[in-house]
């Protein structure tokens, strides 16, 4: 495996001049200088209840909420994207983790059909800081999910539009979880919606977007859509949902072509890290990283894991 080169961190001219180390510390934490983010994103406790973390072909170990912090203390990984009242639980027990602090969450209780999206801002930036400041934690940025095609997104558009300028104002990076959502929204994958997704992040100043893969259609394949979306991100890092659990093999060939043929820059992984074991989890973050942050092939990745 060889490790690439060091990225040049471009600053948005919303940094203040005091907080461009700050922002360029926490950047290059959680990318380990490389450009590219391995992120463990956990928010699901929220978003999906307990359906992701407790029931056939889930280990038993997933059920405890301390399971995820585990892996991230011990795992492989770029940074750790949950909630604050998880990371106030049990931030002080695991002090090694660099910390994304997800701002908003809803449950998927109510349905689309019944109500379009809607997730509010739970905390804020001055609430984060505070945080950060007071326990000591490795708190490098936040996140925050935007369902554009919602009737309620002009509200979570100014919310958001909001927390990236005042997080860069503190040197803390962002993160927006865009998915296009709504009864308005008639194919949520579509290369059109996605590629518009990532240009929304683009516009909004989020340092990385986390997108769903677009499908293919008769004239552009899965990847020559991705990497569309990936130009029409400009500035903005495009990093894949890992979406539910699969087969690591098939992950990781999928994860390898997102990221070399398509030119992302990393993924978010839940699913299919946390609802293994402490011990295969961990193999799985280790098998990720080497994609993510090494020149490394498929097989080697999987390799780690066997």
């Amino acid at each position: 495996m060889n490790s690439k080169k060091n990225t040049i961190i471009i600053v948005p001219a919303d940094v203040p001049e005091c907080q461009q180390n700050s922002y360029k510390e926490h950047y290059k934490k959680i990318t380990r200088a490389s450009g590219k983010l391995m992120l463990f994103a956990c928010d699901q406790k929220i978003e999906h209840l307990n359906r992701d973390f407790f029931g056939q072909g889930i280990d038993l170990e997933d059920n405890d909420p301390e399971h995820l912090f585990k892996i991230a203390s011990q795992g492989d990984i770029g940074a750790f994207a949950t909630h604050l009242g998880l990371i106030a639980r049990y931030g002080n027990c695991y002090k090694n983790i660099n910390y994304i602090v997800k701002l908003n969450g809803k449950t998927d209780l109510v349905k689309t059909k019944q109500y379009d999206p809607l997730s509010r801002q739970l905390w804020t930036i001055e609430q984060v800081v505070a945080f950060k400041k007071n326990s000591g934690l490795s708190i490098c940025g936040v996140g925050y999910t935007l369902y554009p095609g919602s009737e309620f997104e002009s509200t979570m558009l100014q919310e958001v539009a909001q927390i990236v300028y005042d997080a860069h104002q503190h040197g803390l990076v962002t993160i927006i979880w865009v998915y296009p959502r709504g009864k308005a929204v008639e194919d949520e994958t579509s290369p059109e919606i996605i590629a518009g997704a990532a240009g929304l992040a683009a516009s909004l100043g989020a340092d990385f977007v986390k997108l769903n893969m677009p499908h293919e259609t008769q004239s552009l394949s899965t990847i020559h859509a991705l990497k569309i979306a990936v130009q029409a991100a400009g500035r903005t890092k495009v990093i894949m949902a890992g979406g539910s659990a699969q087969d690591p093999q098939q992950f990781l060939q999928e994860l390898y072509e997102q990221i070399n043929s398509a030119g992302t820059a990393g993924n978010a992984t839940g699913r299919n890290i946390h609802q293994r074991s402490l011990k295969n989890a961990i193999a799985m973050t280790k098998a990720i990283s080497a994609l993510v942050f090494s020149n490394c092939s498929v097989d080697e990745a999987i390799n780690l894991i066997r």
